[in-house]
């Protein structure tokens, strides 16, 4: 049975919480299958310490839990996220919370960090971790970590998520940008999300490479001191970006209206850009993963060239299934040939100062 043939078509047609769920349950059985994507030795990145097959990932919030790492890690993924997970568990926001806007290839989700909480999360990565199933040699895991809506304490709380997946992640990224959960996008100013960085250097122990998650909507005259005290901490990246509040006057569907965050093409520009003014402004001091608006493989070289190492997929893989992994794969050895690169490395943050003046009315 083919996500992409009989099952996507059929989800598109039910409540899209619905059919995520549905779409977890599949993956947890098996019902995806594997994909075979032809490797490309260009396309091969070295992170997280260790030697991806290709720098295509999925973002986190598609598999809150951990729980579909095995079917996820046979689409072709080079990397995957999984989370958010917090510190206990909690429902989240009020259903309906994710909504489609088809005609603008975008969804919009409030859906406030719904997860069953770090113990559940942490035995998962590790089941994970401990299964020999195809390619995991080659598909490194990511843990996002949030904290919870009530009783929420920062300097504690992220330390302490850090310890419990250190043992089972490649890599950690920080989520302080969500915009569901409030106050969250507060701990972004650089002197509280420096405070959370020394904390978790003092009371996490030994961990895996830590990244921090960013905004689309950070006010860009905060970006030079914010990655000043990235560098400056020593984390080994930034995510470039989160959902979005922004809604531009282009969007047709007919949830716009919806409170929540945008993901999916209308994010493309405004993330690029930001995406390209922070490698203007670290260099190749930071490692960035870019996110937003990716659904072609011309627009994961966009962000290869605005300055990303590695590009991360949600909205897209939600509309076109698996098949879009291998689309962009594939589409990428193609780009290389007809830009003459021999690697992929080669195009990183090439064109950095023309994508950062990008126009954030642009969807595309």
């Amino acid at each position: 049975m083919s996500l992409s043939g009989f099952v996507l078509p059929w989800l598109r047609r039910l409540e899209p919480e619905t059919a995520h769920r549905i779409a977890i349950a599949g993956l947890r059985f098996g019902v995806a299958g594997g994909w075979d994507i032809a490797p490309d030795p260009r396309l091969a990145v070295s992170a997280f310490g260790r030697t991806l097959k290709n720098p295509i990932g999925l973002a986190a919030g598609f598999d809150k839990d951990a729980a579909a790492l095995a079917g996820l890690s046979r689409l072709g993924f080079g990397f995957i996220e999984a989370g958010t997970a917090t510190p206990r568990a909690q429902p989240g926001n009020s259903r309906p919370r994710l909504f489609r806007l088809a005609e603008d290839e975008a969804l919009i989700n409030r859906m406030g960090f719904n997860n069953r909480g770090i113990e559940a999360f942490s035995r998962n990565l590790a089941r994970a971790a401990n299964l020999a199933y195809q390619d995991r040699a080659r598909v490194a895991i990511g843990a996002n970590l949030g904290i919870n809506k009530d009783g929420a304490d920062p300097l504690v709380n992220y330390p302490a998520l850090v310890r419990a997946v250190a043992p089972h992640a490649d890599y950690i990224a920080i989520n302080v940008s969500s915009p569901n959960t409030s106050g969250l996008r507060d701990l972004q100013a650089a002197d509280r999300l420096a405070a959370i960085l020394d904390a978790i250097a003092r009371g996490a122990g030994a961990h895996p490479p830590l990244f921090v998650k960013l905004a689309p909507d950070l006010d860009e005259a905060a970006l030079p001191e914010l990655v000043a005290m990235a560098i400056g901490r020593g984390i080994a990246g930034l995510i470039v970006s989160n959902t979005t509040l922004a809604r531009p006057e282009s969007l047709r569907g007919a949830a716009r209206g919806e409170a929540g965050g945008l993901s999916g093409a209308p994010l493309f520009a405004r993330s690029t850009r930001m995406l390209a003014r922070v490698r203007l402004l670290a260099g190749d001091r930071l490692t960035l993963i870019g996110v937003g608006g990716v659904a072609t493989p011309e627009q994961a070289f966009a962000k290869f060239r605005a300055g990303a190492s590695l590009v991360q997929v949600y909205t897209s893989f939600v509309y076109q299934g698996p098949a879009v992994i291998g689309r962009i794969v594939t589409g990428l050895g193609r780009l290389l040939d007809q830009y003459g690169c021999a690697s992929l490395a080669e195009t990183i943050g090439r064109d950095a100062d023309r994508l950062s003046e990008l126009e954030l009315g642009h969807t595309r």
